[in-house]
C-alpha cells in the first residue's frame, strides 16, 4: 500500500428520494448543503430533485456551492424533473445503477448518509463493506438525525459480538448527530488527507 493522498474536495451524499415524516429530515438535508458550499466544497449526489435528495442539492446551489449529479437514465422522470436537472453544474446520466455507483465512488473523497431507505441504505453498505476489504479510506459519516441511524449501529454492534466483523477496524464510520458537525469532522479528517490507495481496483471490478 501506498501513503498517497488528497485533501477532501467533494463529499458524496445517500439519502432519500422521499421528505419523510419528520420535517427535520428536510431540513437537515438543506443545512449540509449549505455547509458543504461554505467550506468550499462539492457536492456529488445521485441527481434527484425531490425529498432529501432535493434539499441537500439546493441548500449547495443557494450558496454558490458546486453540484454534480449522477442519475441512471431510468430514474430522471421518478426522481427529478428535467428541467431541474438542468438547474446542477454537472449531470452525469448512465445506463444503469451499476455505472451510477461506479462514477459516485470515483468522484468523492468522503461519504455522507442522510435518512434514507432501502437505497440509501445499500449505497452507504456497499462503501463500508469496500472499507472492509482495505479498498479505501475515504471518511464514512452516519448523519444520526433524531437518532434515525441508531439501530443500524445496533445492527454493526452485533455484527462484531458475533465475530462477523473481523476486521471492523477498518470499517469506521462516524456516527454525527448535528449535522452543522459534519463537514467540521471531515475536514478535521483531511489534515492526513484521504488515501485514494485501493481506488483504481475498486473501481476496475464494479
Amino acid at each position: 500500500m501506498t501513503d498517497q493522498t488528497v485533501p477532501i474536495r467533494s463529499i458524496c451524499v445517500y439519502c432519500g428520494s422521499r421528505p419523510g415524516r419528520d420535517p427535520s429530515h428536510i431540513e437537515a438535508g438543506r443545512t449540509l448543503g449549505k455547509s458543504i458550499a461554505e467550506n468550499g466544497l462539492s457536492l456529488v449526489y445521485g441527481g434527484g430533485t425531490k425529498g432529501i435528495m432535493g434539499a441537500v442539492a439546493s441548500g449547495v446551489m443557494s450558496h454558490g456551492g458546486k453540484v454534480t449529479g449522477i442519475i441512471p437514465e431510468f430514474l430522471v422522470d421518478m426522481e427529478a424533473t428535467r428541467h431541474s436537472l438542468g438547474q446542477l453544474d454537472e449531470l452525469i446520466v448512465t445506463p444503469d445503477m451499476h455505472e451510477r455507483k461506479h462514477r459516485m465512488f470515483e468522484r468523492a473523497d468522503a461519504f455522507v448518509a442522510l435518512p434514507g431507505g432501502i437505497g440509501t441504505l445499500e449505497e452507504i453498505v456497499e462503501i463500508m463493506t469496500w472499507a472492509q476489504l482495505g479498498r479505501h479510506r475515504k471518511p464514512m459519516v452516519f448523519a444520526n438525525i433524531n437518532g434515525f441511524w441508531n439501530p443500524m449501529m445496533d445492527l454493526l454492534l452485533h455484527m462484531t459480538e458475533q465475530g462477523f466483523l473481523h476486521t471492523s477496524h477498518l470499517v469506521q464510520p462516524m456516527l454525527i448527530d448535528r449535522v452543522e458537525d459534519i463537514v467540521p469532522a471531515i475536514r478535521k479528517h483531511s489534515v492526513e488527507g484521504v488515501s485514494r490507495d485501493g481506488e483504481k481496483s475498486v473501481i476496475d471490478k464494479l
